[in-house]
């Protein structure tokens, strides 16, 4: 159990930072540094716990990310912009929160001798746009120069060489994890799951990009933040990379739609609309090295996910 550290979260007003911070904030000292872009913190309970401290910055702000960090045992570093729609509009942002956002972030963590670990969200995106089983040493993809899809992925992995850059020169405690679609209560932003299943709570039209044959893998968030725990007490994680996903959770974005529509008994009609750019056609991981090394295999099924999820979003709807 994680105990008695001082734990510094950028992106910590967001969905995965604040199931972190519930899974920690009793029995450690929690710092959530944001610029509040996207605010699921504010509402979750935890914001007024004596634990957290709430400081507004950015991380493209080095000097002032540098001083909230002093004191600092774990780094979790998941500030960043995703989604694909925001990523259109602001590609030269993405790019620049994506990688000089993790310079910023990593040199801070190393001018203040952080000796606990840094944790740096990279994404599932920098395996391309077909991705079956790939590990943890599969080669990545760099894609079309100026596509918006591959800005995303290409900033993130810059930052995931950068972070692993550290490790081998400073012998920073780094860890990359590549999540895998998560999902789940709090989620905000772009994610096709938690869109469908509010959308279907209201027997709304729920939206297609493309054709709907596209592939994927769904972990539910309370896995995803189970295997980042142990992430961050294992010491055979140092200076390595995981894919966290749940590999039996497999479903065509279509599948998906019809699924949410079946669990919840929605009377929602699926629509088709043109694909608003590139599109990761089949994205599914290889998890053999998170279960062989953290003995992490995610639990949660799908059914029981959208479920769990959509009891949170009626209570906000």
């Amino acid at each position: 159990m994680i105990k008695n550290k001082k734990i510094f979260i950028t992106g910590g007003a967001g969905f995965i930072a604040n199931m972190v911070i519930r899974n920690l904030i009793d029995n450690n000292k929690i710092t959530a540094y944001d610029n509040f872009h996207r605010d699921t913190l504010t509402n979750s309970g935890y914001a007024n716990h004596p634990n957290l401290t709430i400081i507004k910055g950015d991380v493209l702000d080095k000097a002032t990310l540098k001083d909230a960090m002093k004191g600092t045992d774990i780094v979790i570093h998941a500030a960043g912009i995703a989604g694909i729609d925001t990523v259109i509009i602001n590609p030269v942002l993405t790019m620049q929160v994506n990688m000089i956002g993790t310079a910023n972030a990593l040199e801070a963590a190393h001018e203040n001798g952080v000796k606990g670990r840094f944790i740096d969200f990279s994404t599932s995106e920098i395996f391309g746009s077909m991705a079956y089983k790939p590990t943890e040493e599969s080669n990545t993809v760099a894609g079309s120069a100026g596509e918006a899809r591959w800005v995303y992925a290409v900033s993130k992995l810059a930052g995931e060489h950068l972070t692993h850059a550290y490790y081998k020169q400073y012998g920073l405690p780094i860890v990359t994890v590549r999540p895998f679609n998560i999902y789940g209560p709090g989620q905000t932003g772009e994610g096709a799951l938690q869109v469908f299943i509010k959308r279907a709570l209201k027997n709304e039209d729920i939206f297609i990009n493309g054709d709907g044959s596209q592939i994927r893998a769904w972990c539910y968030v309370d896995d995803f933040v189970d295997c980042l725990l142990e992430v961050i007490e294992n010491p055979n994680a140092i200076g390595q990379s995981f894919n966290i996903g749940n590999a039996r959770a497999v479903i065509t974005i279509l599948g998906l739609a019809q699924t949410v529509c079946r669990v919840l008994d929605s009377k929602s009609k699926i629509v088709f609309k043109e694909e608003l750019s590139a599109d990761v056609e089949l994205r599914i991981p290889s998890v053999e090295k998170t279960e062989k090394v953290l003995g992490f295999k995610a639990k949660v099924d799908l059914d029981e996910g959208i479920l769990l999820t959509a009891e949170y979003f009626k209570s906000i709807l």
